[in-house]
């Protein structure tokens, strides 16, 4: 082994020096001494970018013809690793393989990256240049707080990622089983920055490495949110009926998690025949079994853990449910409108209250109609009061048990062609009125280009028996008449005279 180490030593030139770990250093492999003509040698590979992942094998090809006499080397910088056949190199990872002057390295580590190049020692040395790099898997190797960040409602939290690899992972943070922030599901970067903490912010956050070696790898990061109880009442009036059995919900957030308890007025209540209390994860139930009337009153659910206390209110009602309207929007006549309703009530309708006027936009004084047992009149002749004051009527309920939903109607006489209306509604049963629905708006058919200037007729007294609004609505139809055609006809003529 000593004579070719030897042999090819002495065809290097003879400046060489010793370089780190003992291997030899040359710039140049000169050519051998040949009396015969100079052949160019040729390389048949072309240099090339070379990766591979650290504890895997590289092969960097060298393969050249018209060699000759002279002699191929590999060259790390200023070391010389081969000459010739002859391995210079201590390192045993590395050696020739093949028959093209290939170098091949096992185990590759950081290390071992560089640029490598293969050279043929002519009269001017030829060669080529290989760059190789030697890739490392994205590692986390540090996260804040180790995973667990516990805030008071309202900081500002930093969460951080720390990785190492090569090349260097790109960190993408996202959030289990919900959105990073409103409407963004993922953001990059090193660092995720949360200002103003809320409830909702609390989650688990995760961060993931990726630098396209091997896999990405992840690390999760809980996020609590410290704060006081915050609850959302499921039905602030909650309807039943007598002999009935209902619920009271309240949905309770809090963290750490609260305790709650259920009060009547100010009498806590506890678990009884006739009450049971439930909770389900945030939801909290005070059920009640064969109401009574005595057991329509206000109750409340109190919350509080070590960062406050909150209380809701919910009143439970044999009150009917607001008025459902079911008419279409548009009437089928000119000068009348059929509107129809339905009503939510466990006990018997008594009756119903229905109010409507001419819609003006932007033109309400009184946006609200009367809540009185009858209605005001006002002067019949007075069309600006007509544009804002309600017309009140009173329609009788159908008195019946069930079904549970029930239904009335009323048709609404001498209105105005083409024109709109709004109309509101209550409903009573033995425990009283139900809140009045929201305007509904309809309209009137139009009289096929024909505008007739009719004042509404005055608001009926819901006292008024049966025979006098009879009387009254004769009399308004010969009203009507005249004011329409006898009374426009008559100023014609005298005009024309």
């Amino acid at each position: 082994m000593i004579l070719p180490i030897a042999f090819a030593l002495m065809l290097l030139p003879t400046g060489i020096q010793a370089g780190q770990g003992g291997q030899k250093t040359a710039a140049t492999i000169f050519p051998v001494v040949d009396n015969g003509p100079v052949i160019k040698p040729l390389f048949i590979t072309k240099p090339g970018n070379f990766s591979a992942v650290r504890g895997d094998t590289v092969r960097l090809p060298c393969h050249a013809v018209n060699i000759g006499k002279y002699i191929q080397a590999w060259k790390r910088d200023i070391a010389v690793l081969t000459a010739g056949k002859v391995k210079l190199t201590p390192d045993s990872r590395i050696q020739l393989v093949g028959d093209d002057y290939d170098l091949e390295i096992v185990r590759v580590n950081i290390n071992d990256s560089g640029t490598y190049v293969c050279q043929v020692g002519a009269y001017k040395p030829v060669e080529i240049t290989h760059s190789f790099l030697v890739k490392v898997p994205p590692v986390i190797e540090r996260i804040t707080s180790g995973g667990l960040v516990e805030v008071k409602k309202g900081t500002t939290i930093v969460l951080e990622c720390k990785t190492s690899g090569i090349p260097p992972p790109t960190i993408t943070w996202t959030r289990k089983n919900n959105l990073v922030v409103a409407g963004v599901k993922s953001i990059t970067g090193s660092s995720l920055t949360i200002n103003q903490t809320t409830r909702h912010h609390a989650g688990v956050y995760m961060c993931t490495a990726d630098n396209g070696v091997l896999v990405p790898v992840t690390k999760e990061i809980n996020v609590n949110i410290l704060f006081s109880p915050e609850i959302e009442v499921e039905r602030v009036l909650v309807h039943a009926g007598i002999g009935t059995e209902t619920q009271l919900v309240c949905i309770v957030h809090a963290y750490p998690p609260a305790s709650v308890r259920w009060f009547t007025d100010s009498m806590r209540l506890e678990n009884t025949e006739k009450i049971r209390m439930e909770n389900r994860g945030s939801r909290h139930s005070l059920i009640i079994r064969d109401v009574e009337e005595k057991d329509f009153t206000n109750y409340s659910c109190e919350a509080d853990n070590s960062q406050g206390k909150t209380k809701e209110h919910v009143i439970l009602s044999g009150l009917p449910l607001p008025v459902v309207f079911k008419s279409p929007s548009t009437s089928q006549t000119r000068d009348s409108f059929n509107i129809s309703w339905s009503v939510n009530s466990f006990s018997p309708i008594e009756m119903y209250r229905l109010y409507y006027r001419k819609f003006v936009p932007g033109g309400e004084l009184d946006p609200s109609p009367p809540t009185r047992k009858a209605p005001k009149k006002y002067n019949q002749w007075s069309t600006s009061l007509a544009h804002k004051e309600w017309t009140e009527v009173i329609v009788p309920g159908d008195g019946k048990e069930k079904p549970q939903i029930h239904e009335g109607h009323f048709l609404i006489r001498k209105l105005e062609p083409k024109t709109e209306y709004e109309a509101r509604a209550q409903a009573k049963n033995r425990f009283g009125w139900s809140s009045i629905t929201d305007a509904f708006k309809f309209k009137t058919k139009g009289m096929d280009g024909i505008t007739l200037d009719l004042t509404p007729e005055p608001a009926y007294n819901s006292q008024e028996s049966p025979r006098h609004l009879e009387a009254t609505a004769g009399c308004t139809q010969i009203y009507f008449l005249y004011r329409t055609w006898v009374y426009p006809m008559l100023f014609f003529i005298l005009a024309i005279i």
